[in-house]
């Protein structure tokens, strides 16, 4: 199918309306992830919590960043889940002892290593928290960016470290791309949240090293390991290409969030008036025509495939909800940036992909993750994954490519800067 029209589907007040449905109908299901005792968790196919369930600091971070979304676009009840967010944040799942977050709130996550991936989602729920003006939120930004700035930011490798013992004694010698993009995510939010632009020049460091450096010269297939020297380590994980974090070869999920966020960056650079390098537009277009071309039906079926190896060839067919939903924003980005029809039609394709294959009418929303027949797979159980990724993949489409996007959502119709 090709587009036969001169306007997009973001243009269109039915296609605006059909997003803000489905991010209605996905915080209504996801109220349900409330722990009574703090925090929330993940919940069943049927958005049920668990009887055992426990709070995770992951979890809880991306709801009360989902959350304090909505506050900020006028959802009533949203605020008090953001707090509910906050508290657990700030509460059972801080680490008293050694200061930090834990994983989660059982005994064992006392002794686990401290993430960098983990800090970074607290910051980011934070500072969209602070923003929508949610109580305690503001000492839980300051609290949480100290540990940054003290351990997980290096000034030497303008990049950011993976993790520490969980008394901070030793860092780890291992280096990842997934830390450190939403590493990139939580500066440009810092950036406007706190208007302070020096955390947008973090940004740009961290996107020169990983895409312009490594991805570029690897054919615009994203590098995720890497040793303490930033030498690449193609062969981490190999007998893992389905870990959620840290799977074997490319994440093609990541080269579409990455394209993204070039696109943010540049945007922000340019709307401050600062230097915007030419590359970030060449390279978010061949991050996201590289995941395109090589993980789009890489198995032989539809989809986009978890990973490739360095053939590209499908290494996990999985189909995950959050890769899809990540791609559907890219294309959304790209085509705003470049006006380009074939970005418009792959962010339609996709929309009608997530419409046929994740988003659950009968059970609530989206299915977390498929095999290569588009059917739960049974490795993976039958779970919804948290709201993150798919509430912001209805949100982004409306909304310019600057601010960031807690700014750009809080702001009444007719004040929004384009570029």
């Amino acid at each position: 199918m090709s587009i036969g029209t001169a306007y997009r589907w973001p243009e269109l007040a039915t296609h605006r309306d059909w997003l803000r449905a489905e991010g209605r109908r996905l915080l209504d299901f996801h109220r349900a992830a409330v722990k009574s005792s703090g925090g929330f968790v993940r919940l069943d196919g049927d958005g049920r919590a668990p009887p055992d369930a426990t709070a995770e600091t992951l979890v809880t971070a991306r709801m009360t960043h989902a959350f304090a979304l909505a506050t900020l676009a006028g959802h009533p009840g949203a605020a008090s889940l953001a707090r509910h967010g906050v508290d657990a944040l700030r509460g059972v799942l801080h680490d008293d002892v050694h200061g930090g977050w834990l994983a989660d709130e059982t005994v064992a996550a006392q002794n686990a290593d401290k993430q960098c991936y983990l800090h970074l989602f607290v910051a980011l729920g934070a500072a969209t928290a602070r923003h929508a003006g949610i109580d305690g939120a503001h000492a839980l930004l300051t609290d949480v960016l100290a540990i940054i700035q003290r351990y997980f930011w290096s000034a030497d490798e303008q990049a950011f470290v993976e993790s520490y013992d969980c008394a901070w004694g030793t860092c780890a010698d291992y280096r990842g791309g997934n830390a450190n993009m939403h590493g990139v995510e939580m500066c440009l939010a810092l950036a406007d949240v706190l208007g302070e632009p020096s955390w947008r020049q973090r940004a740009l460091a961290v996107c020169e090293r990983l895409i312009h450096g490594h991805a570029r010269a690897c054919g615009y297939h994203v590098v995720e390991h890497f040793d303490a020297g930033w030498h690449e380590l193609r062969d981490f994980n190999r007998e893992a290409p389905n870990d959620g974090f840290r799977p074997f070869g490319v994440t093609p999920g990541h080269g579409c969030e990455w394209a993204r966020l070039l696109l943010h960056l540049e945007a922000g650079l340019s709307a401050a008036g600062e230097a915007v390098p030419d590359w970030l537009v060449d390279d978010a277009r061949g991050l996201f025509d590289a995941a395109m071309q090589d993980a789009w039906a890489a198995d032989g079926y539809p989809g986009l495939v978890y990973t490739l190896d360095w053939q590209r060839c499908a290494s996990s067919s999985r189909r995950r909800h959050w890769v899809h939903a990540e791609a559907i924003a890219a294309a959304d980005a790209l085509a705003k940036r470049t006006g380009e029809p074939a970005y418009e039609q792959w962010y339609r394709d996709l929309w009608d992909f997530a419409e046929t294959t994740f988003i659950d009418r009968e059970r609530g929303s989206w299915r977390h993750e498929l095999d290569r027949h588009l059917a739960l797979d049974p490795a993976c159980g039958d779970a919804k994954s948290d709201l993150y990724h798919a509430y912001q993949a209805t949100l982004l489409p409306q909304l310019p490519l600057v601010p960031a996007l807690a700014v750009a959502v809080g702001r009444p119709a007719g004040r929004t800067l384009s570029w």
